[in-house]
C-alpha cells in the first residue's frame, strides 16, 4: 500500500511526518502480512471422471466451460495418476498422502463384510487434522467413502464440518440410499434432503463458501461429488439440451455428457461463490478425479487404454487442474508425473504446515509456482484388491518407474511390462524382450508387497450375524 503526501504550503510539521512514516509501515506490515496469510484450499474430486471426459481437451461432444476455465486460469497436468482404479483407495491415498495400502485401503470399503476389502487405519493421520495446526476450518462436503461408523468417520478424523454422504455409490441420486440404507449426514446427524445430490453438494458448499468469508480463519473445503459414477441419473432437462445440440449422439453417451455437463454447473456455482465472497483471489483450487472413466457408461478416457477398474492408462490416468491466482501461471500445462497422494504435500507447503511423519507422496509446489523440481526416479506403485470371482480376495498391481511399467491386471494372469514412452497407449508387452527390466521391477513390487502385508486392511471381527456394516443410528 502506497501512502501519499501532498506538498502543502509552509513547512510540514516534524510531527506529523513522524506519525504518517509510522503509519505506512504499519500499512506495510499489514500488507505484506495478509499476502503472506495461508490460502483457503478448495479441493474438488469428481468420481469416474474419463480422462477427457472435459472439453479443454476438444472432445468435441462434451461441454465443460467452467472446468476449462479452470484450466485457462492454472496448471493443466496431462500426466497426473489417480492412485488406484477404483473409488475407496484413491481416497485413502489423497488424504493421507501415502499408498493406500500402508492405511489399510487396498480396496473398496462397502456395506456388506462379506464384499468389503478395507479398514481406514484409525490412527492414519489425514490432510484435515493437519490443516487444523494452521488454524484451518476443514470441511467435507459430499462423498466420504471411507468408513461407515466410528472411529472412521470424518469427523472424527479431522473435518470439523460434513455435510454428505457416508457410503460408496448412491443407488439413486434424488433418494439418496445404498442397499435401501441412508448414509446421508450433516456431522453425526442423520438427514434426509430432497433434490439431486449433484445439486445438493454444490449448494452445501457455497453457502459453506459465504458463510467462511466472514470469519478471518482459512478454510478447507473438500468438496467430493458422487457424479458421473453410475448409476448415470441427469436432470432430463440437461440430456435434452445435449441430444438437441449433438445429434446422432447415443442415448447412454448423451446422458452421462449431460450428468458431467450438470456438474460442471455446479463446479461454476462454487467458484463464483468463491468470487462473490471476495475469497477467490486468495484461493488455492485442486480439482482432480478418482480413477479414470466407467467404459460401461461410454465414459471417454481419451487415446490411453481400457478404463475403470484396470491398472492400464485409461484406468489410473485422471483430469487434474490447479489454480492459484497470482501464484500460478496462468494457462500452464505440465507433463510431470504426479500421483493423488502427492496433493498432501504440497497442500501442506502451501499452508506453511511441517509434516512430523512419514509419507510416500512427494510436494510439487516448485512446479507450480514454475521453480524446478528435480526429477526423481521414483517407483509408482497401484494398487486395487477385490473379490468376487473375477478377483477371489486378490489384488492386482502396476509399478511404474520412469518409462517402464509392470502391471498385472488380473490375479490369474501373467505380468506384461510396457515402455511408456515408446508405447504410451500398452500395445506391446516386451516382458519376455526385457527380462532384466522385469526382475528389477517385480523385486520393487514384491517388498512393497512385503510391506504392505504388515497393515491389517479388514475391520476387526466385531461383524453382525449378517455380516454387516450398518452404522449404529
Amino acid at each position: 500500500m502506497k501512502i501519499r503526501l501532498y506538498k502543502m504550503r509552509g513547512a510540514f510539521p516534524i510531527r506529523s511526518v513522524a506519525i504518517l512514516s509510522l503509519i505506512a509501515c504499519a500499512l506495510s506490515v499489514l500488507a505484506q502480512s495478509q499476502a503472506q496469510s495461508p490460502p483457503n484450499i478448495l479441493l474438488i474430486l469428481t468420481d469416474d471422471q474419463g480422462y477427457h471426459d472435459v472439453s479443454y481437451y476438444g472432445t468435441k461432444d462434451i461441454r465443460t466451460p467452467n472446468i476449462d476455465r479452470l484450466a485457462k486460469e492454472g496448471m493443466r497436468f496431462d500426466n497426473f495418476y489417480a492412485n488406484s482404479t477404483v473409488c475407496s483407495p484413491t481416497r485413502a491415498a489423497l488424504l493421507s498422502g501415502r499408498y493406500q495400502d500402508q492405511v489399510g485401503v487396498p480396496g473398496v470399503i462397502r456395506t456388506y463384510a462379506k464384499d468389503n476389502w478395507g479398514y481406514l487405519d484409525p490412527k492414519a493421520i489425514l490432510l484435515p487434522t493437519m490443516l487444523k495446526k494452521a488454524d484451518y476450518h476443514t470441511a467435507l462436503i459430499g462423498k466420504w467413502h471411507l468408513g461407515l461408523e466410528a472411529p472412521n468417520i470424518p469427523n472424527m478424523h479431522g473435518f470439523e464440518y460434513f455435510h454428505g454422504w457416508l457410503g460408496d455409490m448412491m443407488d439413486d441420486y434424488w433418494t439418496h440410499l445404498r442397499h435401501g440404507i441412508n448414509y446421508m449426514r450433516l456431522n453425526d446427524k442423520v438427514i434426509d434432503p430432497k433434490e439431486h445430490a449433484t445439486d445438493l453438494f454444490t449448494q452445501w458448499s457455497a453457502e459453506y463458501i459465504k458463510k467462511q468469508a466472514k470469519d478471518k480463519q482459512p478454510f478447507f473445503l473438500y468438496l467430493a461429488y458422487n457424479a458421473p459414477h453410475f448409476p448415470v441419473q441427469p436432470p432430463k432437462e440437461w440430456v435434452q439440451k445435449v441430444k438437441q445440440r449433438e445429434p446422432g449422439i447415443k442415448d447412454k453417451r448423451a446422458e452421462l455428457v449431460a450428468f458431467i455437463e450438470h456438474m460442471d454447473d455446479g463446479i461454476g456455482k462454487v467458484i463464483n461463490a468463491l468470487k462473490e465472497s471476495g475469497q477467490y483471489e486468495n484461493t488455492l483450487i485442486i480439482f482432480t478425479s478418482d480413477n479414470g472413466g466407467h467404459l460401461p457408461s461410454m465414459a471417454n478416457n481419451g487415446p490411453v487404454r481400457d478404463g475403470k477398474e484396470s491398472m492400464y492408462e485409461g484406468g489410473l490416468r485422471v483430469p487434474t487442474i490447479i489454480t492459484w491466482s497470482g501464484k500460478i501461471k496462468a494457462g500452464t500445462v505440465s507433463d510431470q508425473v504426479n500421483l493423488s497422494m502427492d496433493l498432501y504435500p504440497t497442500v501442506l507447503e502451501v499452508a506453511n504446515v511441517t509434516l512430523d511423519h512419514t509419507i510416500e507422496g512427494r510436494s510439487f509446489l516448485k512446479t507450480l509456482l514454475g521453480q524446478s523440481l528435480p526429477e526423481e526416479d521414483r517407483p509408482l506403485y497401484f494398487i486395487r484388491r477385490e473379490g468376487g470371482t473375477k478377483y477371489g480376495g486378490q489384488c492386482i498391481y502396476a509399478l511404474r518407474q520412469g518409462n517402464w511399467k509392470l502391471l498385472q491386471n488380473s490375479p490369474y494372469q501373467p505380468m506384461e511390462l510396457y515402455n511408456l514412452k515408446e508405447d504410451p497407449f500398452e500395445q506391446n508387452n516386451v516382458i519376455a524382450q526385457q527380462p532384466e527390466v522385469y526382475i528389477q521391477l517385480n523385486n520393487l513390487l514384491m517388498m512393497h508387497i512385503q510391506k504392505s502385508g504388515q497393515v491389517p486392511w479388514q475391520q476387526p471381527a466385531t461383524l453382525t450375524e449378517k455380516g454387516t456394516y450398518i452404522p449404529k443410528h
